[in-house]
């Protein structure tokens, strides 16, 4: 028979004394997180190496510190940059809509800026007087004087001409066009039409006078227009003349003042740029302009990138990786119609840019969470150029009206993850595997040894001193180790989840300062995981409740034929509460063999029914017969309304089909837990420290016996750490944990019998528990066999009828 285990097995305690230290401050605080040398390496490797596509992607749990690790080693490494420089954008002068990039060597970005935004100032406000010179004055009557002598060595031959003809050349302003007519010339002044008109009422012009003049005129029209067309052509040259010069002075002003700037910031672009400007103000502006407002807005420049000389590479971890925050984005002017124009100036960079030649960290489930993000991020990296705001990701009336250059990009993303997103990106993204080459594996556990015990101390110092708790006497801190021991929930291991065992450390620092000062102690900690408990264990006191009602009806005493205590958890945010499930098996003669009702009501999880279907494995394992099994079953969980997963009750199922099959009563002061194959082997299962407390909580509330316990794996005993008040239970002989290793030994335990071992003639002895299942499936079969039913199909003749069967 099987032994309870000893109560000295069933909680692992971390030994105050193995401490070195009375309190935490007398501790130095580690850096860096614990039992993570793999991913350092991993991620060491990644940050330190230059080749395409070593993107990183930090694989593990949240809690298991995997962002403080980062940001500790990259300030720790202080790596060397990718690639430095600033970039600014400035006015496309041939395509407005699309901004032109400006890079500059690091730190020149808001320099440059100043000079250029100096020289558009120049232009608006000194330009026009620095060219109001009395040289350039000169030229510029000069070139007046020789036009005016040219026009009148055109024109004074034909005013001579029309002098002799009684006429007179006249200038009429039409508009803002000077038009030349000839009028005649009346008592020596000319006169217009419409004058002529009066004189002639008047008695003063005759008819044939003023036939006289319309004929004179019409000879001398031609004559008129070539002398116009002349007089054209020299104020035509004229300007052009006086154009150049003043081009030509404006030229050599601006030049002066754009080759000081370029001799600071070299580079084709800046000087692309600043040559633009100039083209701009000598063609379109050296007049004064004609467009609204101030021109020299476009001669300015917005800087989105600066990298001032002496900082550190960037790391830029972004929070909310949206695709404007990733890309960058173009502002808009709204109005009360709408939205307005962009330019230059409104272009905004995003996380992307900002980390240029550094590191950009990302949560991976924010990354895929957020529209069009995930594609423009590998889109990006697999070019090495960023195009701010692409116009797939945007509705029509929201699409900015700006399309700036891309910019050369180089930067490497760190991607946090768990292990399910991995496999997901790995399996439909081809371009993934080729981008995130360096994996670094966050582990979840550490080895339970004294260097772990010490190093579990240094990161409560450091958390201790970060917030400003108070300290921690070794006995609290030894507490919080039993603590990790219990979230990890395996043998000799710590968790290190220090996120959860934060929490409790910061609670307990809670309750100490409401208990007043000194240090935390161990039943601070332990008070802490209560309440932290207490708090979430609503649905598990309302299922205590219905249990110590009776509306769940669960025994937990006496002995019931084909009936068993399973065990199941729920899950409450981080933490898991276990309770007993009434499971039941029925049999009968019959050819449907063993029924899962939960699958046939699709409540079956795959992993619930393929341990089911082992059963039927072990069953033709156990009970090797020279006939079919010739049963029908059927195996139900009770008062269980929703789906049910998991293999940890295959075990305790088959021990209550085998108690229904040769009618042993199973004792219902006992739950099992625990997986099994084909061989009748129990397997281990996890929560097995939350299936064991809720059994006794369960039997706790409708009364200690004495004689209750649970069946776990012998494979799980190692992993115990069950709560205090279940070990002093134990101790005082209230309550058991039995560890199992094959179905015969729980067997033994749940019914008292002796389940029996296969002789080398293949049979069981006599008065075994699986001698009579072996020899009740015989009278299964027979029972069968000799069916009406049977020999009906056997003969190919028709079933008798009802009556006759009953008889």
């Amino acid at each position: 028979m099987v032994d309870p285990l000893p109560c000295d097995a069933l909680r692992w305690r971390c030994d105050p004394a193995k401490l070195a230290f009375k309190t935490t401050a007398d501790l130095e605080p580690i850096r860096g997180v614990i039992g993570q040398d793999n991913a350092l390496a991993s991620l060491r490797f990644g940050l330190e190496t230059d080749a395409a596509g070593q993107n990183i992607f930090i694989r593990g749990l949240v809690g298991t510190g995997r962002l403080t690790m980062v940001r500790r080693l990259l300030e720790e490494l202080k790596p060397v940059c990718l690639t430095r420089k600033d970039c600014c954008y400035v006015h496309n002068f041939a395509q407005p809509d699309r901004p032109r990039l400006v890079t500059l060597k690091p730190g020149q970005a808001r320099a440059f800026r100043r000079a250029v935004h100096a020289l558009a100032d120049f232009i608006r406000d000194g330009l026009s007087d620095s060219l109001a010179t009395d040289a350039l004055r000169s030229r510029r009557v000069a070139l007046d004087q020789r036009a005016q002598r040219e026009v009148e060595r055109i024109t004074k031959p034909f005013e001579e001409a029309l002098r002799a003809a009684n006429l007179a050349l006249v200038s009429l302003q039409m508009g803002p066009v000077a038009q030349a007519a000839l009028f005649p010339v009346v008592e020596g002044k000319p006169v217009a039409p419409e004058e002529l008109e009066a004189l002639k009422a008047a008695g003063k012009v005759t008819a044939a006078q003023e036939a006289q003049f319309q004929d004179r005129r019409e000879a001398f029209r031609k004559q008129l227009e070539e002398v116009t067309e002349g007089v054209r052509r020299v104020r035509r040259d004229q300007g052009k003349e006086t154009s150049a010069v003043m081009e030509e002075a404006a030229r050599a002003l601006l030049a002066a003042q754009v080759q000081q700037i370029l001799a600071a910031f070299q580079g084709e672009e800046a000087a692309g740029f600043l040559s633009s400007i100039v083209d701009d103000v000598v063609l379109n502006h050296l007049d004064g302009g004609t467009e609204q407002g101030d021109y020299t807005q476009l001669y300015r420049v917005n800087v989105v990138l600066e990298n001032p000389p002496g900082r550190d590479c960037p790391i830029v971890i972004e929070n909310h990786p949206t695709l404007a925050n990733l890309l960058g984005s173009v502002e808009r002017e709204w109005s009360a119609r709408g939205p307005g124009a962009s330019d230059f100036s409104m272009v905004r960079p995003g996380s992307l840019l900002k980390a240029d030649g550094g590191y950009l960290i990302l949560e991976a489930r924010d990354l895929l969470g957020e529209p069009g993000a995930w594609k423009v991020l590998v889109r990006t990296l697999r070019s090495g150029m960023l195009e701010i705001v692409p116009g797939e990701f945007q509705l029509p009336w929201m699409a900015p009206s700006l399309n700036p250059e891309p910019i050369p990009l180089r930067v490497k993303v760190i991607l946090l993850g768990d292990s399910s997103l991995y496999a997901l990106l790995d399996a439909h993204d081809a371009d993934f595997p080729n981008l995130f080459k360096v994996l670094a594996d966050f582990d979840t556990e550490i080895e339970r040894s004294p260097e772990s015990f010490a190093q579990y101390a240094r990161v409560m110092a450091r958390i201790i001193k970060e917030e400003n708790l108070p300290a921690f006497d070794r006995d609290a801190v030894a507490a919080l180790i039993d603590h990790g021991a219990r979230v990890a929930g395996r043998r000799h291991r710590l968790t290190t989840r220090f996120g959860r065992v934060a929490d409790i450390a910061r609670e307990a620092a809670w309750l100490a300062r409401r208990r007043g000062p000194g240090p935390v102690g161990s039943e601070d900690v332990r008070e802490a995981v209560r309440q932290g408990k207490r708090r979430a264990d609503l649905p598990s006191r309302h299922f205590r409740a219905l249990l110590k009602e009776g509306t769940i009806r669960v025994d937990t005493r006496g002995t019931v034929v084909g009936q068993i205590n399973g065990l199941a958890v729920v899950h409450a945010g981080p933490l898991t509460y276990g309770f007993p499930a009434r499971i039941t098996a029925t049999i009968g003669a019959g050819t449907a063999g063993v029924i899962n009702i939960e699958r046939e009501a699709a409540l079956s999880g795959s992993i619930h029914t393929k341990g089911f279907y082992i059963l039927g494995g072990l069953l033709r394992h156990l009970l090797s017969t020279d006939h079919p099994l010739a049963f029908s079953a059927s195996i139900a969980f009770e008062q269980s309304y929703g789906g049910i997963d998991g293999d940890s009750a295959s075990g305790a199922e088959m021990c209550c089909l085998l108690s229904a099959l040769t009618g042993m009563p199973i004792r219902q002061d006992l739950a099992m837990t625990g997986a099994i194959d084909q061989r009748g082997n129990i397997l281990a299962i996890g929560a097995v420290n939350e299936k064991v407390d809720g059994f006794f909580d369960t039997c706790a509330d409708l009364g200690l016996t004495g004689t209750q316990g649970v069946l776990i794996p012998r494979t799980n005993a190692g992993d115990l750490m069950l709560r205090s008040d279940v070990v002093e239970a134990c101790r005082a002989g209230k309550f058991h944990v039995y560890a199992v290793d094959t179905i015969e030994e729980a067997l033994e335990v749940l019914t008292g019998a002796i389940a029996g071992r296969r002789g080398e003639d293949g049979t069981y002895p006599e008065g075994t528990l699986l001698r009579q299942a072996v020899d009740k499936a015989y009278e299964y079969w027979v029972r069968v066999a000799r069916s009406p039913y049977m020999e009906a199909e056997e003969g190919g003749g028709e079933a008798p009828e009802e009556e006759a069967t009953e008889s």
